[in-house]
């Protein structure tokens, strides 16, 4: 049994903000459908290379990021600008518990596909949309993009070296941090908005902004602000509140030393060989050390300088201060933890034969997260959806194909 085997999702969203949340569901065990063009579908299928590679080595149309963000769904091809895929739409919505979308502002009243419209054929629904900025304010109407937003948002401000050091300046995160966690908002939101329709009966609308997510996932950064009234700076791979809390170069590579109180400051320079650096008066305690970082980190540096990576580890592991490599992707996912946790799953796919993905962290004991089917090729549960869950038969499929609406 899956805690979501109950649920039908209809997915008109694409990229990513929206396929994550869909995703998650999907892992939970909903029946996520995924409406998307006819002969092009999702844009992320044609954002490669890299692109899944069948049993000969040659590129299949399957680009790696589209298969990032859709696992576990069906592919349903319709031709939403058409009155005949509006109205394939809305029944749909007839059967689903959820509908996730992306469209601009607006975009969807058009077509008679918007939250109101589709409510009055399925009273109970939760129907949550996702934009850059929401759907009022004066930034209702603009394009959002995770990039726009990190900048926005204030994350840039936040992230990246110090200007006044070399390679200061703004920089983005590398992977698309605000689309992946409004995904991960609009899924607890969906969540809790089943939860109140299973108690209640009623449906509702979901309102998922980018630049909302942004400011909220600020967290201490932004309670900063908000209590001193200071915009924070950037700190690079340091701390605004804790020394040591940032990478050191080691004689061959780099570590990270997360010495969260002032015990873990003195065995990390205890085990250094530099025990003289724990009672110096300007480092004894951790509001010392920040007052006097500038002093303290040159000496931290140079001792980190004189041992190896892996010894530096071994040696904090076992005195127990926080540490850790920086590992590069192809290091992650060999690491002897990922691997045990099994965070790489192996899944049969049509095209390539086989795919390689990311398992889903979530790991429940009674209603466990799965992942068992592979992102669909474009279209491929057309068909088996118009059939199972409409019931249309083969001619009226036919039909509809020969009119090109799906």
């Amino acid at each position: 049994m899956q805690a979501l085997g109950h649920i039908r999702v209809l997915d008109l969203s694409r990229v990513l903000a929206g396929p994550w949340c869909a995703q998650n569901l999907a892992d939970l065990g909903a029946d996520v459908i995924k409406i998307e063009r006819p002969g092009s579908g999702d844009d992320t299928r044609a954002w490669g290379p890299p692109y899944a590679k069948d049993a000969d080595g040659r590129d299949t149309s399957e680009a790696a990021y589209y298969l990032s963000a859709n696992r576990g769904k069906r592919s349903v091809t319709v031709d939403i600008a058409s009155s005949k895929g509006q109205a394939l739409i809305r029944e749909l919505a007839r059967h689903a518990d959820v509908v996730l979308e992306n469209f601009k502002v607006g975009h969807l009243k058009r077509y008679g596909l918007d939250y109101e419209s589709l409510k009055a054929v399925k009273p109970d629904l939760v129907y949550c949309s996702i934009t850059g900025f929401g759907q009022d304010g004066p930034y209702a109407h603009r394009a959002g993009y995770d990039f726009l937003i990190q900048g926005m948002g204030g994350l840039m401000s936040v992230t990246g070296e110090r200007d006044e050091l070399p390679g200061g300046g703004p920089q983005k995160a590398g992977v698309a941090l605000t689309d992946l966690m409004t995904g991960m908002y609009a899924t607890i939101a969906v969540l809790a908005a089943l939860t109140h329709r299973d108690r209640t009966g009623e449906g509702q609308y979901i309102d998922m902004a980018l630049l909302d997510t942004q400011v909220a996932m600020l967290a201490n950064v932004g309670s900063n602000y908000l209590t001193s009234g200071k915009a924070p700076k950037r700190w690079g791979n340091a701390h605004a509140n804790i020394v040591p809390y940032q990478t050191f170069a080691c004689a061959d590579g780099h570590m990270i030393v997360a010495a969260g109180n002032d015990g873990q400051y003195r065995k990390f320079v205890e085990a250094g060989g530099r025990p003289e650096l724990a009672t110096d008066p300007r480092f004894a305690t951790n509001p010392l050390r920040v007052q006097h970082r500038d002093v303290l980190v040159p000496l931290l540096a140079e001792m980190a300088a004189t041992r190896g990576r892996d010894e530096w580890i071994a040696m904090l592991e076992e005195v127990g201060v926080p540490c850790g490599p920086i590992n590069d992707v192809g290091e992650v996912f060999a690491n002897e933890q990922v691997q045990a946790r099994g965070m790489a799953v192996e899944l049969p796919h049509p095209a390539a034969g086989k795919v390689t993905l990311v398992r889903s962290p979530m790991k429940m004991s009674a209603t466990p997260a799965t992942s068992t089917k592979a992102p669909p090729l474009l279209g491929e549960h057309t068909e088996e959806v118009l059939r199972d869950v409409l019931g249309k038969n083969g001619d009226e499929i036919a039909a509809l194909r020969g009119k090109g609406v799906v």
